[in-house]
């Protein structure tokens, strides 16, 4: 019984950590921070990733029952993520925080924020993760302790993410300003990417439910 529980929580925290992909969230978080403070970066992480492990607590305290209570699948989660990302990606390409940037200067610093989005939702808590989220506890079938070792597994999987991304001012300070708009440019078609293939898996997981039916 005790291995199989390990075997049950390891195997959540290599899924997790594999779906949320800390290293690959890296030159995004560099090319989103580019005109930060070093300050201001470290509490954009800091609020990004809490914000995103409390996304991922509340699915899988409560995910499964408020999904089904207001009628809305994983993959319109899916589709909308991306819509909202392609929005993101389309003025990186052309070396800006469009869409994230306030337009006057005088705006409130809450309209600046990248922390809530995109950082912390859909880039560290996205669809893939509420889906493996709401998978994970399906499997644990109701069972207190796999539960909490999802629990547990969440929350290694965002220190790891924490550090990763914390280590990231040391690259922002060795590419320099033209390397960061290379970079920036460079992830704006990875973001514009990455938009689309959620669409797409949200569209095909929905049309393979139907026809499952």
């Amino acid at each position: 019984m005790e291995q199989d529980f390990m075997k049950f929580g390891l195997a959540a925290f290599v899924t997790l950590l594999v779906v949320v992909d800390p290293p690959g969230v890296v030159p995004i978080f560099v090319a989103l921070t580019k005109d930060e403070t070093a300050a201001r970066r470290r509490a954009i992480l800091l609020r990004a990733v809490l914000v995103a492990f409390g996304v991922a607590l509340f699915f899988l305290i409560a995910g499964r029952s408020v999904l089904s209570y207001l009628g809305v699948s994983v993959h319109a989660f899916s589709i909308s993520g991306g819509i909202l990302l392609f929005a993101t990606a389309m003025p990186m390409l052309f070396g800006q925080r469009g869409g994230l940037q306030a337009p006057e200067a005088e705006e409130c610093d809450a309209l600046k924020d990248i922390s809530v989005f995109p950082l912390a939702v859909p880039m560290l808590s996205g669809p893939g993760l509420i889906a493996t989220t709401l998978l994970l506890t399906s499997e644990a079938g109701g069972d207190l302790r796999r539960l909490g070792a999802i629990g547990i597994a969440l929350a290694l999987v965002f220190l790891v993410a924490f550090v990763s991304l914390y280590l990231s001012a040391r690259i922002i300070s060795r590419l320099g300003q033209g390397g960061i708009n290379i970079a920036t440019r460079v992830m704006g078609i990875v973001l514009a990417a990455l938009a689309v293939q959620y669409v797409l898996n949200g569209v095909t997981g929905y049309y393979s439910t139907l026809l499952a039916r």
